[in-house]
């Protein structure tokens, strides 16, 4: 993979235009990733212009007559124009990111180049989850792909994959380090909040102790942890509440599902939503709860978003891949988090997810 990286930080310092994509929905992980490298971008074309002293767009020779970042003499490379953003129609920052520095680097995905010369996507498992981007990112002469899902279809010309990293923030990090870009408050920030996120705040079986030193190094910049994880998971509006009432309420335990190791799930529907005023994002967190149930390995939860299909979230504690089961119905993920997209009833849906549950590999940890 050495050489992947190496390749990557090559095609970056060679680029005039740099188009970021982290996949659509996104979460803390895609978001606080996409940005924390876009950060960096800016950082080091600052870096670049106060040692080369003129590094103008227009490429014309530096003054001092220093040599280029790959040890030639004559001209200052252009800075390159960097364009971030995510897949969604309509653009909207989910609501529990909006404290994430960067706002201002984002643009909608209709103001992104129609063939990208050097594009980069973070957490996306396959080119479908770049949204309306995908079309882009197939077009892009050069496409840098960062992730940690096991599921990833290596649609890129540099895929730089890594199922054992906890996030796609530790390969950012990775990235930023190796283009030799000082780690920032801002770029700290949008690491963090990835770290914690995929890994539960450090609850789930993929915190190791390279997570916590990074999470360390991090914290050195002056983040707050508290401040990161109020605003992920400790505050909503009243709404929430009766949603959440609502979705527990129709809650079912089956003890003999998924291969006998028990499946709880449950669903919030766009009626729920409608009840309260509420927006999509809004129900990602419901998974977090009903995982609770003691008698359940795997938890589900289907959201209905506004266009009628079903978002499918699966949770297992470790003795069921539900990874396998959701990419065997169109999906991805990790064998204890993941997720895939249907239509049809819920009865439906989750009639062909017990088929799956059943049929598939058992503990993801012996083997």
């Amino acid at each position: 993979m050495e050489a992947d990286w190496s390749r990557a930080v090559k095609i970056l310092d060679g680029a005039t235009e740099i188009c970021l994509a982290c996949h659509v929905r996104p979460d803390g992980d895609a978001l606080g990733s996409m940005l924390a490298v876009a950060h960096a971008l800016r950082a080091r074309q600052a870096d670049i212009a106060r040692r080369d002293g003129t590094a103008r767009r227009d490429g014309t020779a530096r003054r001092d007559g220093t040599a280029r970042r790959d040890g030639a003499p004559g001209q200052a490379p252009p800075a390159a124009g960097i364009v971030a953003s995510f897949g969604d129609l309509p653009f909207e920052i989910p609501r529990i990111l909006r404290f994430l520095p960067g706002a201002d680097l984002l643009s909608p995905p209709d103001t992104f180049p129609e063939r990208p010369q050097v594009m980069v996507t973070f957490d996306a498992a396959s080119a479908d989850r770049l949204g309306i981007l995908e079309a882009r990112a197939r077009r892009a002469d050069e496409l840098i792909v960062l992730d940690h899902h096991a599921s990833n279809t290596r649609f890129g010309t540099v895929n730089l994959v890594d199922p054992a990293a906890a996030a796609t923030a530790v390969l950012a990090f990775d990235l930023i380090r190796r283009m030799d870009v000082e780690i920032s408050r801002d770029i700290a920030l949008g690491l963090y909040a990835g770290l914690v996120t995929d890994t539960g705040s450090f609850k789930y079986s993929t915190t190791s102790p390279r997570v916590h030193q990074l999470a360390a190094r991090l914290l050195q910049t002056g983040i707050e942890p508290g401040v990161v994880a109020h605003e992920l998971w400790d505050r909503s509006p009243f709404g929430f509440l009766g949603l959440l009432s609502a979705a527990l309420g129709r809650a079912r335990l089956e003890p003999a599902g998924a291969a006998g190791h028990g499946l709880v799930w449950t669903t919030v529907t766009r009626g729920d939503r409608a009840a309260h005023g509420l927006p999509f994002e809004l129900a990602e967190s419901v998974i977090d709860v009903v995982r609770r149930a003691d008698e359940a390995d795997v938890a589900v939860v289907l959201k209905e978003d506004d266009d009628g299909y079903w978002q499918v979230s699966a949770r297992s504690k470790g003795r069921a891949d539900v990874g396998s089961a959701c990419v065997a119905l169109g999906g991805g993920g990790h064998a204890l988090a993941a997720g895939f997209t249907a239509h049809g009833t819920a009865a439906e849906v989750m009639t062909a997810l017990r088929e799956q549950l059943a049929t598939g590999p058992g503990d993801p940890s012996e083997g």
